[in-house]
């Protein structure tokens, strides 16, 4: 879906990607093409792709995928702040960053978005989806979990 820009400084776009890892590679090049048209600054840049391309992989590993076998990937940009955020078919786990150990190879993905994004969350849908928001560069304007 292409980009729906509401001044010079406001994207708001959503894509559908299939529920598969190799779909942060998609999400990462769109993002990042979308963002740079709007001259997005680069340290936001980098770190919403790698926030999104983290929020991807983990809906892949630890949740369903919607209808379609496919994962809603959708970012706005609003004075300055970008945010991301990721929607399946939900899971019965809770997002939350894990206790990590020097040994572990897996398990670090939420740091990582913890780390780069000003705040993050999740909401819980009725129909059993789950969307990962993070913001970056700034506050949300959302308030969940």
């Amino acid at each position: 879906m292409p980009p729906r820009v509401r001044n010079l400084d406001e994207v708001d776009q959503t894509v559908m990607v299939p529920w598969d890892a190799t779909s942060a590679e998609q999400a990462r090049a769109e993002l990042r093409a979308s963002l740079a048209d709007q001259r997005v600054a680069d340290g936001t840049l980098d770190e919403a792709v790698q926030v999104i391309s983290e929020l991807v992989a983990n809906a892949v590993q630890h949740a369903g995928p919607m209808p379609g076998d496919v994962l809603r990937v959708h970012w706005t940009l609003r004075k300055g702040v970008v945010e991301v955020d990721v929607t399946d078919g939900g899971s019965d786990s809770t997002p939350q960053p894990v206790r990590i150990t020097p040994w572990q190879t897996r398990g670090r993905g939420l740091r990582i978005v913890r780390a780069y994004a000003h705040e993050w969350g999740y909401l819980d849908q009725p129909n059993g989806a789950r969307t990962v928001w993070a913001a970056l560069g700034g506050p949300s304007r959302r308030r969940t979990r």
